[in-house]
C-alpha cells in the first residue's frame, strides 16, 4: 500500500473567515465583469456558401486574455481545497498571460505572487506581472520552470498553483457560465446556432477539456479542433497516445508545449491541426486588418485552422458555423510578432504563407 494521505487540521475560525472573504472577493470581481463579446467575421466568400465564422473576444477580460478565466478557476479550486491561506505566497510556472492573470487575483486577495519563467520572457509580460505586484523568478530554459516553481514554493512556504496539472479540473465543465456555456448562449440567435466546429489552441489543455466535456454533456453535434503550432508535442501525442513524447516547444506564445501536460485530454479533441509559425503570423496580420485592431499570434494560429475547416466544409457543400477565440490583444506583441524585422529574424520569410492565405480567402 502507498502512504496514507495527509489529513489537514480543520481551519480555525479566523482561517475560515479569511477563506470566506477571499471567495467573496473573487465572486464579486466576477460579477463586476460583463461577458466577453462574440464577433462575426465578415468573410463573404464563406458566408455566401452558408458558412459563418465567429471569434469570442477574450481580450476584454480585466487582465486582457483568455487566461483570466483559468486564473479565477484555479484560485477558487485551490481555496476550496484548503491549499491557499492568508499570507501564503502563490507560485506559478508561467511566462505569459496565466502569470499576469494570477498576479491580478493574488493582489486582489493580498497574497504574494511569484512567476517562474525563462530569462527570454518579453519585457512587456514581465512589466504586466510586476504591475499587479508579482515577482519574477528566472530560469535558463523553459523545461526548468516546473521544478523551479516547486522549489520556490517550498522555500517560501507558498502554494504552487500548477496550471498544467489542474487546468482541466478547476473549471465546472457542466456549465456555471463557463466559456463553453457562454459560447452556446451567445450563438442562439445566429444562422447556425450550434457550431459545427469549435477551434482552440492548447497550452495547458484546460479550454479544450472544458469545451469537449460540455458539448458531450449537452449532446451537441459540435466537434473540437485544436490548432497546434510547430514545435509543440500535442499533435504527436494526439496521434500516438504516447505521453512520454517531447518536442522542441512552440514559438507561438501561450500555446503548444515541449512535453505532454496532464491537463491535455486527448480523447476530448476530435481533430488536431498543425500550423507553421509563418502561417500563424500571416493569419494574425490578416485578422488584425479585418477587425481593425491587433490580435495576438495564438489567435492567428486559431484563424488558420478555422479557414482550413471552412474550406473543407465548402468543398463538401456543407453549411454551418465555426467558432474560435480571440485569445488576447496584439498590443502585448508590438516589439515581437507585430514587428516585421523581428518576424524575419525569428520566424522567417512569410511570402509563401501570404500567398496561401490569399488563396484560402479567395
Amino acid at each position: 500500500m502507498g502512504p496514507m494521505p495527509t489529513i489537514a487540521a480543520p481551519p480555525s475560525p479566523s482561517a475560515s473567515a479569511w477563506l470566506h472573504h477571499a471567495i467573496a472577493r473573487i465572486e464579486a470581481d466576477y460579477q463586476r465583469s460583463a461577458d466577453t463579446h462574440l464577433i462575426p467575421l465578415p468573410l463573404p466568400a464563406f458566408s455566401a456558401a452558408g458558412i459563418d465564422l465567429y471569434l469570442k473576444d477574450e481580450s476584454t477580460h480585466p487582465t486582457g486574455s483568455l487566461k483570466h478565466r483559468l486564473a479565477r478557476s484555479l484560485f477558487l479550486y485551490a481555496l476550496c481545497n484548503g491549499w491557499v491561506r492568508e499570507g501564503r505566497a502563490i507560485v506559478e510556472a508561467s511566462s505569459g498571460s496565466t502569470a499576469v492573470s494570477e498576479a491580478y487575483f493574488a493582489r486582489l486577495l493580498g497574497l504574494p505572487f511569484v512567476a517562474v519563467m525563462p530569462r527570454s520572457t518579453s519585457a512587456e509580460k514581465i512589466a504586466l506581472i510586476e504591475f499587479y505586484g508579482g515577482r519574477c523568478h528566472f530560469v535558463d530554459g523553459a523545461g526548468e520552470v516546473y521544478d523551479a516553481a516547486r522549489a520556490v514554493a517550498a522555500e517560501t512556504g507558498g502554494h504552487y498553483m500548477d496550471q498544467f496539472t489542474y487546468a482541466e479540473r478547476a473549471t465546472d465543465w457542466r456549465g456555471n457560465n463557463n466559456i463553453a456555456e457562454s459560447m452556446f448562449s451567445q450563438m442562439r440567435r445566429e444562422r447556425h446556432p450550434v457550431p459545427r466546429w469549435i477551434v482552440v489552441g492548447a497550452g495547458t489543455g484546460g479550454t479544450s477539456a472544458t469545451i469537449g466535456r460540455y458539448v458531450r454533456y449537452q449532446r451537441h453535434a459540435t466537434q473540437v479542433c485544436v490548432a497546434d503550432p510547430a514545435g509543440s508535442v500535442f499533435a504527436a501525442y494526439h496521434r500516438t497516445g504516447d505521453a512520454t513524447l517531447t518536442a522542441p516547444g512552440s514559438r507561438i506564445e501561450g500555446i503548444g508545449r515541449p512535453r505532454v501536460e496532464a491537463s491535455f485530454i486527448r480523447t476530448l479533441v476530435d481533430r488536431m491541426d498543425e500550423v507553421q509559425d509563418v502561417d500563424s503570423i500571416v493569419a494574425m496580420r490578416a485578422l488584425s486588418a479585418l477587425l481593425g485592431r491587433r490580435v495576438g499570434p495564438s489567435t492567428g494560429t486559431n484563424f488558420v485552422a478555422m479557414l482550413r475547416l471552412a474550406q473543407e466544409m465548402r468543398a463538401r457543400g456543407e453549411q454551418g458555423s465555426i467558432l474560435s477565440l480571440l485569445c488576447d490583444a496584439g498590443e502585448r506583441y508590438l516589439p515581437t510578432y507585430h514587428d516585421a524585422d523581428w518576424v524575419r529574424r525569428c520566424m522567417g520569410d512569410c511570402a509563401a504563407a501570404e500567398q496561401r492565405l490569399r488563396e484560402q480567402l479567395a
